[in-house]
């Protein structure tokens, strides 16, 4: 028998038993949709997630107060016995490969302007926060490059807050109140949105110094340090380890790497996504046990073409060639109704909710069909097998 044998054989059986066959390739379609549409949600989300981590850049190194072995940020944050100072952020400029160092100063206080009042969050900063983190200035100028101790009572606000506190006048050079202090407002930012949940447009930005001052901390929450693209980042984190010691005369401070956060993040995305996968493949096992139902149904009810095969001299393992083939046919075509269904459901999603990620992951769609058509072939081995070794004589008898 040629190969065109086995196929017509095989599409006719097909085309004889249409419901049967539809409803057999259904459960792999099933299967094979459930795959790509769940893939294709955890390769959105990873895509959106891995995009809101790099939104501040990819070469910022973080310091946190406080020795952590896991990584993360510290939980010696607000406590420590050493705390980070602003001179231990500007001594790390002095490293070389260090662009901008940044102290942060995090809170949240009630902002007042013209009897409006926004609780909001304050950042104390200073003026190399646009290079680092990737701001940019609407109006006005970002805070000036004025000695830490001695920063004036200047701040930028965010759109969100310009909108709420001044949404028919000019707000620079107007005065507006953080807690119990007289800001000048000499900036508005411009537009970023929120990243991971934290909106930067709702946010006032001030010196760090008055940061300090205002929250009654003693030390800073963060250093953010940025360094040239294409420098050793481990040579870099080896030298503000060493000089950070050099001030403090211990190790107390946890140093974190966004190119290590995103390889770490980047792996347990993708292992969500494996998970999610798998739990798509529960659908193909559904439906490659119908397939192994239904062949061995198709096996009852053609013993007398089967007898009839093996009378006119097919062998064993041409018949069981056969029945393999019908049911990899199956699973294939089922296969191909599942991607075509579960990549179109995507899109479909994609264009009603924009703000849903989809992200096709071409090899996962190949993997799947490749499992189905495996599928079908392991569902179909024991008709198959069951087929071929019915003897020829007594097939014919029993048609």
């Amino acid at each position: 028998m040629l190969f065109a044998d086995y196929l017509h054989l095989a599409t006719t059986s097909i085309r004889f038993s249409r419901m049967r066959s539809f409803l057999t390739a259904l459960g792999i379609a099933v299967g094979i949709a459930a795959v790509v549409l769940l893939t294709a949600l955890g390769g959105g989300v990873q895509q959106y997630v891995l995009k809101q981590f790099t939104q501040f850049g990819a070469h910022i190194i973080a310091i946190n107060p406080g020795k952590s072995s896991t990584l993360g940020v510290s939980g010696a944050m607000v406590s420590n016995v050493r705390p980070l100072s602003i001179e231990d952020a500007e001594s790390l400029r002095r490293i070389q490969g260090v662009q901008t160092s940044v102290p942060v100063v995090q809170g949240n206080s009630p902002v007042e302007a013209d009897k409006r009042t926004r609780w909001t969050t304050v950042l104390g900063v200073n003026h190399e926060t646009l290079a680092t983190w990737q701001l940019r200035v609407a109006s006005g100028q970002f805070l000036p490059d004025d000695a830490a101790r001695q920063a004036r009572n200047l701040a930028v606000i965010g759109a969100k807050v310009r909108a709420e506190l001044f949404p028919d006048s000019n707000p620079l050079g107007q005065a507006i109140r953080i807690g119990q202090e007289r800001f000048r407002v000499i900036g508005v930012m411009e537009s970023k949105g929120q990243i991971l949940g934290f909106d930067m447009d709702d946010s006032v930005y001030i010196p760090v110094a008055r940061a300090m001052a205002l929250f009654n901390r003693e030390g800073l929450m963060e250093i953010d340090v940025l360094y040239q693209a294409g420098a050793n980042e481990a040579g870099i984190i080896a030298q503000i380890k060493a000089l950070l010691i050099q001030r403090h005369g211990t190790e107390d401070v946890t140093i974190t790497s966004q190119s290590d956060m995103l390889k770490t993040l980047g792996s347990i995305l993708d292992i969500l996504k494996a998970v999610v996968a798998g739990i798509g493949s529960i659908s193909l096992l559904v439906g490659g046990v119908g397939i192994l139902t239904i062949m061995s149904i198709a096996v009852n009810e053609r013993t007398g073409e089967i007898g009839l095969l093996r009378a006119l001299g097919a062998s064993r393992q041409q018949v069981t060639r056969l029945f393999l083939l019908e049911a990899a046919a199956l699973a294939g075509l089922g296969g191909i109704a599942g991607l075509v269904v579960g990549i179109s459901i995507a899109w479909l999603l994609h264009l009603t909710l924009p703000a849903l990620p989809v992200q096709i992951d071409w090899l996962y769609v190949m993997l799947a069909e490749a499992v189905a058509v495996v599928t079908g072939l392991l569902a179909g081995f024991a008709p198959a097998q069951r087929a071929s070794a019915l003897p020829p004589v007594d097939a014919l008898r029993r048609e």
